[in-house]
C-alpha cells in the first residue's frame, strides 16, 4: 500500500523538483517506510515519477519505487495490492520469466510486459498505478475495477499531473486551485458527493473506477478514460437457491483465504453487524490458529451501540478485542485533523468512528485490516431497496406479487409501508414529478440558506441528480441500481471514507467482497435470491454463512449501521460551531445570515435536527483549509 504522484510538465523550471518534494511530504502517511521519485527528460519534456512505500509484502528493498520492468521497456509507480500475485508469478514462470523479489510490484510489470492492458482482468486486488512505456513514450493510468484506491489528475499548462490525494496535485500545480460550485451545490443542498468523476475542486478529476487513461507525451494528449472493467449482468437461471449458496460460500472463502496474504499483522475492523461479522468468522474459518485482533468503534450506552454483537463474535472466534469509545471531546478535538484527512467533504461524523478505528489498530501495532465494505451494494443490505425490487415485479406484470412483497418488508424493524411505497413511487417517477414529490417531502432543490442568484450566475444547475442510473435493465431495477451504486454512488464515497482514514495511520484496509469474481456471481443471480420475498437482505448471503457465523447474527432483524450520536456530539459544542458559521467565507455561495437563523432554530429545537448542520460545519471547515 503505498502513495503515488507525479506528471508530465511541457517544459522544466527550477521549482519542479521542490514541488515534488513538498507533495511526496503530502502523502507521506501513505508510504512512511519508504520513497522515491525520478525525473525524465522524454521528448523534450519532463516527466515525473513519485512514490511512497508502505511494506506489506516483501519488506526488502526490493520493493522500491519506481520500478522497472527486466527488459528496461517499462517502469511503474503503484499503489494497492495483487493478491492473486503468487498465481500469476508461477504463471509467468512457466511462460519464461525470472523474479528478482517477492513483490506483487514486478508481478504486475511482468504480467504487463507480457500482456498489456489484457493483464488488468487477471489482477485479484486493489489499484491505482501508472506504467511508463519508454518505447511509445507513454504513461497508462489505472484505476481497479471498483476505484478502492483513489486516483486525481489535472491538466495544467498543456502537462498532465496525478496523484493518490488534491493535496499532492495542490502541490505539484503552479497556480491554485479554485472552489467546484457545481460539486459544492450538491453536497450542500442534496449531500451527493463521489457520484461521478468532478472532484470539490475545479478541474480536478477522479479517474473513474476500472477505468484507464492514456497520455501521449509526444503529443502532449490524453486520452478520454475508457472502461477496462464492465461487469457482465446476465442473470442465471441454472442455480437453485441451495447452489447458488454453496457457491458464494466458496467463491467468499476463497477471497479471504487470498486476502489474508501479508507480511505483516493482519487484523479486522468488527462493526457487530453481518458484513464485518462474517469476515471475521470467515478468517477463523480459512485460519483455524492464527490469531485475530477486532477493532470496534462502541457507542457506549446509547441505543446505537453494536457492543454485545461485536463481543458475541469476538467469543466465537477468540479474537482479541480492541474497543474505542468516542466522546464529544475527542471530536472536536480531531475535527480538523479527520477534515484534513479526508480532503473534500464527507456525510456523516460517523467517519469519525472509523477514523479512531484505524488509530486504535496503529497504537495496537497491526498493519492490514479486512473490512466488509462493498456487501451491502452487492447483496441489496441497508433497507432492501424496496422501490426497485417493486419496480422489477410490476415491469414483469407481477402486480400482486409487487403488493404482497410491499406489505411483508414492511413488516421489519425500522421499516413503514409508507417509506416502501414512497420509494417505489421514487422509481416510477422522474423529472418534474419526482421534483413536486420531494418539495411536498419539505426538500427544496434551493435551500434559504443558499444564494439562488449567486448560483444562477455561476451556472449551477440546481436539481438533485444522485437518482441517475448508468445501466437499464428492465425488469431487473434491482440489479440495475446495485450496479450503479458499486461504481457511481453510494460505494465510492464509502471506499473514500476507508481509503483516507486507513491510510492516515499507515494503516492498509482490504474489502474482500470487491473482487470482480464474487461481484458477477451476486448480481447474476434472480432478485429474489439476494431480497428475499419476505424482505430479508442478503438473503442468499445469510444462507451460505450458516455455520460459519452463529445463527443469532445471521437471524438478526436490528442492524442500525455504523453510526455515531452525531446530534448530541455537535448539540454539545453549539456555541463554538456557530462562531465557525459566522465567518465570511467571501464566497457568495452561501447566505450566511439565513444559514444562522435555521442553525439557532435547530439549536434551540424550534426546528428539528438533520444532516445540513453537519455539511455546513464540515464545508465551512474544509473550504478554509484547502480553498479560501
Amino acid at each position: 500500500m503505498c502513495g503515488i504522484l507525479g506528471g508530465v510538465w511541457k517544459q522544466a523550471d527550477n521549482s519542479l523538483e521542490g514541488r515534488v518534494k513538498s507533495a511526496l511530504v503530502t502523502i507521506q502517511h501513505r508510504g512512511p517506510n519508504d520513497s522515491g521519485y525520478e525525473i525524465t527528460s522524454v521528448n523534450g519534456s519532463c516527466l515525473v515519477l513519485g512514490h511512497t512505500r508502505l511494506s506489506i509484502i516483501d519488506l526488502s528493498s526490493a520493493g522500491h519505487q519506481p520500478m522497472y520492468s527486466h527488459d528496461r521497456k517499462y517502469s511503474v509507480v503503484f499503489n494497492g495490492e495483487i493478491y492473486n500475485y503468487r498465481e500469476l508469478r508461477s504463471e509467468l514462470i512457466a511462460l519464461g520469466y525470472a523474479f528478482k523479489s517477492d513483490s506483487d510490484t514486478e508481478v504486475l510489470l511482468t504480467a504487463w510486459q507480457h500482456w498489456r492492458e489484457a493483464s488488468l482482468p487477471k489482477l485479484v486486488g486493489m489499484f491505482a498505478f501508472v506504467m511508463f512505456d519508454h518505447d511509445r513514450n507513454t504513461i497508462s493510468c489505472v484505476r481497479d475495477a471498483f476505484g478502492i484506491k483513489p486516483f486525481f489528475y489535472t491538466c495544467e499548462d498543456g502537462g498532465f499531473i496525478f496523484a493518490s490525494e488534491v493535496p499532492a496535485i495542490k502541490a505539484l500545480k503552479k497556480g491554485r486551485v479554485e472552489l467546484n460550485w457545481q460539486r459544492a451545490y450538491a453536497y450542500l443542498a442534496h449531500g451527493d458527493y463521489d457520484t461521478n468523476s468532478d472532484t470539490f475542486f475545479q478541474g480536478v478529476y477522479h479517474l473513474p473506477p476500472g477505468h484507464i487513461v492514456h497520455y501521449q507525451i509526444a503529443m502532449g494528449q490524453m486520452t478520454t478514460p475508457e472502461p477496462w472493467y464492465v461487469p457482465r449482468l446476465e442473470e442465471r437461471t441454472d442455480l437453485s437457491f441451495k447452489d447458488a449458496a454453496d457457491e458464494l460460500r466458496e467463491r467468499f472463502l476463497n477471497s479471504i483465504r487470498l486476502h489474508l496474504r501479508s507480511d505483516v499483522p493482519v487484523g479486522a475492523a468488527l462493526s457487530g453487524g453481518l458484513d464485518s461479522s462474517a469476515v471475521v468468522c470467515a478468517m477463523r474459518h480459512v485460519e483455524p490458529d492464527m490469531p485475530i485482533n477486532t477493532f470496534s468503534y462502541i457507542a457506549k450506552g446509547d441505543v446505537l451501540s453494536e457492543e454485545l454483537w461485536a463481543d458475541k463474535i469476538n467469543d466465537y472466534v477468540g479474537a482479541n478485542a480492541n474497543k474505542v469509545i468516542v466522546s464529544s471531546e475527542e471530536l472536536m478535538r480531531d475535527l480538523d485533523d479527520m477534515i484534513r484527512v479526508q480532503g473534500e467533504p464527507f456525510g456523516s461524523t460517523s467517519i469519525y468512528a472509523q477514523y479512531r478505528v484505524y488509530k486504535l489498530a496503529s497504537e495496537r501495532g497491526v498493519t492490514v485490516t479486512l473490512d466488509g465494505q462493498g456487501a451491502d451494494e452487492m447483496l441489496a443490505g441497508y433497507s432492501g431497496y424496496p422501490g426497485q425490487r417493486v419496480r422489477s415485479l410490476i415491469e414483469k406484470g407481477a402486480y400482486t406479487e409487487a403488493f404482497s412483497f410491499l406489505r411483508r418488508w414492511s413488516k421489519w424493524p425500522g421499516r413503514s409501508l409508507k417509506w416502501g411505497v414512497g420509494s417505489a413511487l421514487g422509481q416510477l417517477t422522474s423529472g418534474s414529478v419526482n421534483d413536486f414529490l420531494r418539495l411536498l417531502d419539505g426538500r427544496k432543490n434551493i435551500p434559504d440558506w443558499l444564494d439562488g442568484k449567486a448560483l444562477e450566475h455561476a451556472g449551477v444547475l440546481c436539481k438533485n441528480s444522485r437518482r441517475h442510473c448508468t445501466v437499464d435493465i428492465q425488469g431487473r431495477r434491482l440489479i440495475s441500481e446495485l450496479t450503479s451504486s458499486l461504481h457511481h454512488r453510494g460505494l465510492q464515497h464509502l471506499l473514500r471514507h476507508g481509503d483516507r482514514n486507513s491510510m492516515r495511520f499507515s494503516i492498509e484496509s482490504r474489502v474482500p467482497f470487491l473482487t470482480t469474481d464474487l461481484t458477477e456471481f451476486l448480481l447474476s443471480l434472480p432478485e429474489d435470491y439476494l431480497i428475499s420475498r419476505d424482505g430479508e437482505t442478503k438473503h442468499v448471503f445469510r444462507a451460505a454463512m450458516r455455520g460459519i457465523v452463529p445463527d443469532e447474527v445471521l437471524d438478526r432483524r436490528d442492524k442500525v449501521g455504523f453510526q455515531t450520536p452525531e446530534k448530541d456530539l455537535l448539540i454539545a459544542h453549539a456555541s463554538e460551531i456557530r462562531k465557525w458559521l459566522a465567518e465570511d467565507l467571501d464566497l457568495g455561495l452561501i447566505n450566511r445570515d439565513a444559514l444562522l437563523v435555521r442553525f439557532d432554530d435547530i439549536v434551540s429545537h424550534k426546528s428539528p435536527y438533520t444532516s445540513e448542520l453537519w455539511r455546513w460545519i464540515n464545508f465551512y471547515r474544509w473550504y478554509a483549509m484547502f480553498v479560501g
